[in-house]
């Protein structure tokens, strides 16, 4: 694992963020897992703990419990540490949504329900396409006036979003723009993969005149290039340069000769699947 650090800290919680390699043939880069850190009471929530002894690490180090495991959805890289983090952390509660099959899943979450972490409430969506039961963590703005923050598996990436692999361009389309785009605009928003810069290589091709971009492409290489990441991102900041959350606008209807999001979104997802560097990527 690469080193983590502390972000987005506030008297209400905080997020602590750090990689973990993949190894699978088909993941050429690496995963994002997160602790989701409730200030007041110094319980914490490992999100997609892929590998849970740097998840407890991480813990240590800020001399918080971990009390609860919040999955996205059950692939290996997402969920496969959920079984060993039980078996080094007893106490810990599995959570994982509905009907899919996450890696000890002791607790299945469905849209609409919530989870506590100390004093903090997070609200589950259940946003269905990458796997059946994929769902994403929201967490409201504090009385501190922190931005609220998404936890958003495979669903979204930035500038991009998951395979369809269980699912259709209508349920993406209404994951990312009938949920995570109705969000308040300053969301962080918490993703699964470093994706960014192939992504932002396809979001270029795909409005070429893009000013914001062009812009957001330098950033990315700018800080990618250091070693940095690219997390987190915000809500307004996917709806002005991530196509996939786009497919309302005339450039990126003119790119797949559609006009109905839906086939926008269905056309975009299959163009993506073959484009240069993303070719493969979820």
């Amino acid at each position: 694992p690469l080193p983590g650090r502390r972000a987005l800290i506030s008297s209400l919680f905080c997020v602590y963020l750090f990689r973990v390699y993949a190894d699978a043939p088909y993941c050429a880069q690496d995963n994002f897992a997160y602790l989701l850190i409730d200030g007041a009471t110094q319980e914490a929530a490992a999100v997609d703990p892929a590998e849970p002894e740097a998840l407890l690490r991480a813990a240590k180090k800020e001399g918080v419990t971990i009390t609860k495991v919040l999955t996205t959805h059950c692939h290996w890289d997402h969920a496969g540490g959920n079984n060993k983090l039980k078996a080094l952390l007893p106490s810990v509660t599995i959570v994982g949504g509905k009907g899919d099959g996450v890696e000890g899943c002791e607790v299945e979450v469905a849209d609409g329900d919530t989870v506590a972490v100390g004093r903090t409430t997070v609200r589950v969506f259940q946003t269905p396409c990458h796997t059946r039961g994929h769902v994403l963590y929201y967490v409201e703005a504090g009385a501190d006036a922190a931005a609220p923050k998404l936890f958003t598996g495979d669903t979204l990436f930035v500038a991009g979003c998951g395979r369809f692999f269980a699912g259709t361009p209508a349920e993406m389309h209404h994951a990312l723009n009938g949920v995570i785009a109705q969000l308040p605009p300053a969301t962080e928003l918490f993703v699964g993969h470093e994706y960014t810069c192939s992504n932002l290589k396809f979001a270029a091709a795909v409005e070429p005149q893009s000013a914001a971009v062009r812009e957001r492409q330098r950033w990315a290489a700018e800080l990618t290039g250091d070693g940095r990441h690219t997390v987190p991102s915000t809500v307004r900041d996917e709806l002005a340069t991530n196509p996939f959350m786009r497919v309302h606008q005339p450039d990126v209807q003119a790119f797949t000769d559609k006009t109905d999001p839906v086939e926008v979104m269905g056309v975009l997802r299959e163009r993506k699947n073959n484009f240069g560097l993303g070719a493969g990527m979820k």
